[in-house]
């Protein structure tokens, strides 16, 4: 690709505001333990800053702020305020680094938000901005709707808060409301004033427009969101910042290759789903089913991608549905150590496409499936579900399960945070030998898998609906995908992680010649 100059800059800083301007999702609120957990993965990443919450909201937020900053980052620690002295004081008494201290730009906001003029809110800027610094504060001002506010008196705003001692100012389009010509206007006359951050929503789908275009214009550091979470259209993502800074304009802003594992941590701890067609984290964004993309891609990586997934911390997928042709159907083979003629090829390929016709993803089980019933041979399970049973009324969720491991049966149960979870648990503890801290009656490790990814589909409507659950699972450097339809979304779930186990144990087993080592012996 060819780089076109953006910025005279060499690195972008980048604000992290998921633990405040995220948390606005509707649906979601962070306990203080994944807000930790989230934190710890910024600042591994590199990311420069972290506001860390909001600590005028409650006695709970400030203590979830406190133990971020009790984590030593390398990050600068901040937490959000607004134009009132108390909301300084709840920071400070959080042992912040700073205050992203946020001020009404706009008319609308000055006067009919806060009852305030226009003077009152420059004096009162001033004020707290000179008090923050004076206890040690790092601080940035933003201009609160700063976007359709008037120009002359936020240029006026914000450096009044520079003069007072700010570090930097920012130009906030706080409902998403700018476009790139409007952004490059302001921003070019704020970063004349001193250092100028963004903070861009993106309700009119412009919100990396905007980020590229206040970079262009003078700003140095930008706001986001992993995955753009946020209130309303979310805010910029994070992610898509840093790679498209990197690819398009050879700008440093973290280290690109923990991004995944950065928005899986988000999608985790605020339940908000990876989007399969996402930039950067999204399931297909390095998924190819096609079968010309499919022969491309084999042939030459770069072929339909425009950057390697290992950039971002990925793998690339070749997945099997309709449109898959005999490259992309023998490679996927070849990953499961299967061999084909060219006779069995064909005829994989043929039902393959009949089950994509039928509106099916095929998963790796149904390949090996079809593969075993082509070359007519009989496979023998090493795990296989006999029995489950769950609860998921009072405190704590609750289930059990029957395993036949190979020619013994385990039973065993689990808890949860719900009777998927525990079902999840309880195949663990079953495998494990019957002991729930992963462990053999002799103290040897028991099996360990990895949940690299849970989908559920519900197929018919009402409450009786069929649901389908896919899973993939992981072990060492083997994956599998499988899918499994029932009523009962526990059932489909701990069937489906079942059987992906038991592929998972049976390729071992042929790879070694052997059963497979992890499963436990009673």
């Amino acid at each position: 690709m060819t780089q076109t100059p953006l910025t005279t800059l060499d690195e972008v800083q980048l604000l992290d505001t998921t633990l405040r301007d995220g948390e606005q999702m509707p649906g979601v609120s962070l306990s203080p333990e994944e807000k930790v957990d989230i934190a710890r993965e910024l600042d591994a990443a590199g990311v420069h800053l972290v506001e860390a919450g909001s600590a005028c909201t409650s006695e709970g937020e400030r203590e979830a702020i406190r133990r971020v900053a009790a984590e030593g980052l390398d990050a600068t620690v901040t937490s959000f305020a607004r134009g009132v002295k108390a909301d300084v004081d709840h920071a400070l008494d959080c042992g912040v680094d700073g205050v992203n201290l946020v001020v009404p730009a706009s008319d609308k906001h000055v006067e009919t938000k806060v009852g305030s003029s226009r003077d009152e809110v420059v004096e009162t800027t001033v004020e707290l901005v000179e008090y923050a610094t004076d206890h040690g504060l790092w601080v940035e001002v933003l201009g609160e709707d700063g976007s359709r506010a008037d120009l002359d008196y936020l240029e006026r705003l914000l450096g009044a808060g520079l003069d007072a001692g700010a570090d930097r100012i920012c130009y906030c389009d706080t409902v998403g409301a700018a476009d790139p010509e409007r952004t490059a206007e302001v921003v070019s006359r704020l970063a004349d004033l001193g250092p100028t951050s963004l903070h861009t929503h993106d309700d009119l789908g412009f919100g990396m427009a905007n980020v590229h275009a206040g970079l262009r214009a003078g700003a140095d550091t930008v706001h986001g969101t992993v995955m753009g979470v946020g209130e309303r259209a979310g805010n910029v993502a994070l992610e898509e910042i840093a790679i498209a800074l990197d690819r398009s304009y050879d700008v440093d802003t973290v280290e690109l290759a923990r991004l995944y594992r950065l928005c899986r941590t988000v999608s985790e701890a605020t339940g908000v789903a990876l989007p399969p067609n996402k930039a950067v984290c999204g399931t297909n964004a390095f998924a190819h089913e096609s079968g010309i993309h499919t022969d491309g891609t084999l042939k030459d990586g770069t072929m339909y991608e425009p950057y390697p997934p290992e950039t971002v911390g990925r793998e690339r997928r070749l997945v099997l549905g309709k449109h898959a042709g005999r490259a992309g159907v023998k490679a996927a083979l070849a990953e499961q150590d299967v061999a084909v003629d060219d006779d069995e090829l064909s005829e994989v390929v043929s039902r393959v496409k009949e089950l994509g016709d039928r509106g099916k993803r095929v998963t790796d089980a149904d390949l090996l499936a079809i593969t075993e019933d082509v070359q007519g041979r009989e496979r023998d399970r090493h795990v296989e579900l006999v029995d489950l049973s769950a609860t998921s009324g009072g405190n704590l969720p609750t289930a059990s399960v029957r395993l036949r491991v190979g020619d013994d049966e385990r039973v065993a149960s689990g808890t949860g945070a719900g009777p998927v979870d525990a079902g999840l648990e309880a195949v663990r503890t079953a495998l494990a030998g019957g002991n729930a801290d992963g462990a053999d009656a002799d103290g040897s490790a028991g099996v360990s898998f990895d949940l690299d990814s849970y989908h559920v589909d519900a197929i018919t409507g009402g409450t009786d609906a069929v649901v389908t659950v896919e899973v993939d699972l992981s072990r060492g450097d083997r994956s599998v995908s499988v899918s499994a339809t029932d009523a009962d979304i526990t059932r489909a779930s701990v069937v489906a992680m079942v059987d992906g186990l038991d592929r998972l144990l049976a390729a071992e087993a042929d790879a070694a010649g052997a059963e497979p080592s992890a499963v436990a012996d009673d």
